[in-house]
């Protein structure tokens, strides 16, 4: 019976190894081939150039986050005795102290009123600094103040990687730098002028409400005989903003009067080039995102994420009407000519707020995370934080062309000289360690190309390291046999016991720099953190090709096919 189940856990084991090897070529093959002329290829995933071995642009933006919070003051000094009134608490005026400390004083009603009113709406954002008589002082409070930043910068990102897939540019580089700052990273692009252009304009927010006269089949065919008649698609030279203008010109006179196509990035599609979704929208009945105030993800009625947005006086007026002309319909949320969402107006809003409604039948998670991408995408048309240019440098390649293919054939050479080393040095031992670390580095390869990884220099030092170690540990086992057969065992007792004991050496080592290359990815940025991510990638992959693949084949040939693999000459 055990050696039944002993034979069964080596089939299972040999068979996890070889599917190992078969997945992880398959995701590494983007990065040394053409799989795009191959549609039935399960991924087009790879890794892209980082900036310092392709080039690009490098920029640095400051988010104006004090001129954002000094907009944010006034209005709300302006819309608290509003709302005040609506709570039957009139006569009441707002006046504005310190602006970035948001120090805004109501005058002209009960403090006490006053102050349970604020405490009640706005506890998160105000403390009450006093109250006495008919004045109630107020204050940010530290939580908001974090907070505002912090949003003002994430929606910062958000307009930026708007502007930039729309310019094309392939996996860019798009993070947080402290406090206020945006770090831009373009690999590859060549036209600056226009993609610093394209980053600085203002965001374009509209809501316009969807014409259902024609339905989406139709639509669609409509397009299809555009870009045939035309000879155009999106995708390659034409970018989205040209596509859609130069299709509802060739659209004129097949569509409703007063009306546009514009497309919403189907779910699970990684760009509008693969995937869309179009609407017919009335050019007739929108309202600009200019007069929207605020927008944020709040727990609805039953306790799943809405979105709840606020207007200015202006917007509030121009909301109302339009809602109350189209209640029922959809209403499209358009941002720089992209749907981002269409839900259905349930009842008219006229009080200045509203609340958008997820679709049902999902989990909480991805209701939220809807909801956030709606919320950001309403305040990157509300109120955004000026940008301002601090750094800008047009870098070419760190190494230059000749250097890299000077590195690579290096590489290549060292390369050759580990495996011609492991099969002197260990015969039949050192052909399998070889396999191991050509697993390893395809292994690697996949991970890194399914993260959507972007390689640099340091990453490259990364993976140098990584197949070191990987080689390393086949070292360490091997000299563990060889010691073991040296006392007499048998070939099959000296890879189990050689196996057996120097497991806790590899697995000690890897864990403590896979703990390091943790501190070092939370902590680090930029070149730091990408050096981590490509050795903790190939410290994980040792501990799978270096112990469990290469002693999976060892006992495939040893028990199973009853061969004596020599380990030195």
């Amino acid at each position: 019976m055990s050696a039944i189940s002993g034979t069964e856990n080596l089939r299972t084991r040999v068979g996890i190894s070889l599917g190992a090897l078969v997945l992880a070529l398959v995701w590494a093959a983007p990065n040394i081939m053409d799989v795009n002329k191959l549609p039935w290829w399960p991924t087009k995933s790879k890794m892209t150039m980082g900036l310092d071995i392709q080039g690009g642009l490098h920029l640095v933006m400051r988010v104006d986050i004090e001129g954002a919070l000094k907009v944010e003051t006034t209005r709300l000094s302006a819309e608290l005795p509003i709302e005040l009134e609506r709570d039957k608490v009139s006569g009441v005026r707002g006046t504005v102290g310190d602006a970035l400390r948001g120090e805004i004083t109501l005058e002209g009603a009960p403090a006490a009123q006053v102050s349970k009113f604020v405490t009640d709406r706005y506890g998160n954002t105000f403390n009450v600094a006093s109250a006495e008589g008919n004045t109630t002082k107020l204050e940010y409070s530290e939580l908001h103040v974090r907070d505002f930043s912090k949003r003002m910068v994430e929606q910062g990102i958000n307009t930026i990687r708007n502007r930039i897939d729309e310019f094309g540019v392939a996996e860019p580089s798009i993070s947080a730098q402290g406090d206020d700052r945006i770090l831009v990273q373009l690999p590859g692009i060549q036209d600056a002028a226009n993609a610093k252009e394209l980053i600085n304009k203002t965001a374009r927010l509209d809501f316009m409400i969807v014409d259902t006269t024609v339905g989406t089949a139709e639509i669609q065919g409509l397009i299809e005989t555009a870009e045939k008649d035309g000879g155009f698609k999106l995708g390659g030279d034409m970018k989205y903003s040209a596509y859609v203008d130069k299709l509802n010109e060739a659209l004129k006179g097949k569509i409703p009067a007063n009306t546009l196509v514009l497309f919403e990035k189907a779910e699970n599609a990684e760009s509008l080039e693969a995937g869309r979704i179009p609407y017919l929208l009335k050019t007739t009945e929108m309202v600009t995102g200019d007069t929207l105030t605020d927008a944020h993800v709040a727990p609805g009625e039953y306790g799943n994420p809405v979105v709840s947005f606020t207007f200015n006086a202006v917007g509030t007026r121009l909301f109302g009407d339009l809602t109350r002309r189209n209640n029922k319909q959809y209403m499209a949320i358009v941002l720089d000519k992209v749907v981002k969402s269409a839900p259905v107006i349930n009842e008219p809003i006229t009080g200045g707020r509203g609340q958008i409604t997820l679709g049902g039948g999902r989990d909480y998670n991805k209701q939220l995370n809807e909801a956030k991408l709606i919320s950001m995408a309403l305040k990157s048309g509300a109120l955004p934080a000026a940008l301002e240019q601090l750094e800008e440098r047009t870098v070419g390649p760190s190494l230059g062309a000749d250097a890299i293919a000077q590195g690579a054939k290096g590489a290549m050479v060292a390369a050759a000289f580990v495996f011609i080393f492991m099969f002197g040095f260990y015969r039949s031992f050192g052909m399998l360690a070889n396999l191991a670390l050509g697993l390893n580095l395809a292994a690697t390869l996949a991970v890194l190309s399914a993260l959507g990884a972007t390689l640099t220099l340091p990453g490259i030092a990364g993976l140098a390291l990584g197949l070191g170690i990987s080689v390393d540990s086949s070292v360490i086992i091997f000299e563990r046999i060889k010691e073991e057969m040296a006392k007499g065992l048998t070939m099959a007792q000296a890879i189990r016991e050689g196996f057996d004991r120097a497991m806790s050496s590899i697995f000690d080592a890897n864990l403590v720099s896979i703990a390091v290359c943790l501190v070092l990815m939370y902590y680090g940025t930029g070149p730091v953190r990408g050096f981590a991510i490509t050795l903790v990638t190939g410290l994980v992959i040792t501990l799978f090709t270096a112990v469990f693949f290469t002693r999976s084949l060892l006992d495939l040939l040893v028990l199973k096919w009853k061969l004596n693999p020599s380990i030195k000459w």
